[in-house]
């Protein structure tokens, strides 16, 4: 890839376990300002396409957190997986914001795209990440759009699970670490979800893990890692609310609760090869 490609800026590139780490620049035409994202692409034979898996961050995350501390790297070279890392929210002086809110505005994006001002113009999130990202990522790196999957942690499981569910033609696996699956009734997202959308809560249902099961959204199948001793457990994240929305679906569900863990990146990264694991098995 050129620094020039497609308008796009090449910030930094270095090797790891035999594949290149980078992080680019572009202007969104959907949040109407620069977005940062990070790829790594595996070492790969001269004409290679690589099958594509997409990790969405949680609040006040960019695509660095991952990056740093996901530890995906070795492994991903070794199944020749090329992951993508978006931000969470549109950035800069002009986007609205709550600076002293953590749940809301920049770092908070919800992948959705508002319908309220003064959001509306830049908190395109859902169609940046839907459909924005993925034409650059076709054009401008070596991908075989044909197979892809989906994971994420917390507000990015979020992201995940409902971009899945929204476009299962297009994923062939998706999963997460800790997801809202239910923003609708989770404390710290009924707020953002209220800002952005406003208050008729029928618009929010597109971007509800349960109520678009509940809605007749279909996915085959899902991988979830929860922490047992995840702070936000009972009030933000309630995994059992996914559970009996797969159960009266028929969605399989895999589940597991890790006792001790909590909703940190020690967490993510004991169990990333797991998650990647579960992707390139549906991916091959």
């Amino acid at each position: 890839m050129t620094a020039t490609a497609a308008g796009i800026e090449t910030v930094s590139t270095s090797r790891a376990h035999g594949g290149v780490q980078g992080v680019y620049r572009h202007m969104s035409r959907e949040t109407k300002t620069a977005m940062t994202f990070a790829v790594f692409v595996p070492p790969h034979g001269a004409g290679a396409k690589l099958p594509v898996v997409w990790y969405l961050s949680g609040l006040t995350c960019t695509h660095a957190n991952c990056m740093d501390k996901g530890e995906y790297r070795r492994l991903a070279s070794e199944l020749g997986l090329m992951l993508v890392l978006p931000d969470t929210s549109p950035r800069g002086d002009e986007v609205p914001d709550e600076p002293d809110n953590w749940q809301f505005g920049k770092g908070a994006g919800f992948y959705l795209d508002a319908i309220e001002a003064p959001y509306a113009e830049n908190y395109r999130m859902y169609s940046y990440v839907a459909e924005e990202l993925p034409q650059i990522i076709a054009e401008n790196f070596p991908a075989d759009m044909g197979r892809q999957a989906v994971f994420g942690h917390s507000m990015g499981g979020h992201g995940a699970l409902t971009l899945a569910l929204k476009n299962p033609g297009r994923f062939r696996s998706a999963s997460a670490f800790a997801p809202i699956v239910k923003p609708s009734v989770a404390d710290w997202s009924r707020p953002a979800l209220t800002k952005y959308l406003g208050p008729d809560e029928a618009a929010w249902r597109a971007y509800d893990t349960c109520l678009l099961i509940e809605d007749g959204a279909r996915f085959p199948a899902f991988l979830v890692d929860q922490g047992a001793a995840d702070p936000f457990l009972e009030t933000g994240l309630m995994p059992h609310l996914l559970q009996e929305a797969c159960a009266g679906a028929g969605i399989a569900l895999t589940l597991t609760l890790r006792e001790g863990y909590d909703h940190s990146y020690n967490f993510i990264s004991t169990f990333m090869e797991d998650h990647l694991r579960w992707h390139a098995a549906r991916l091959k």
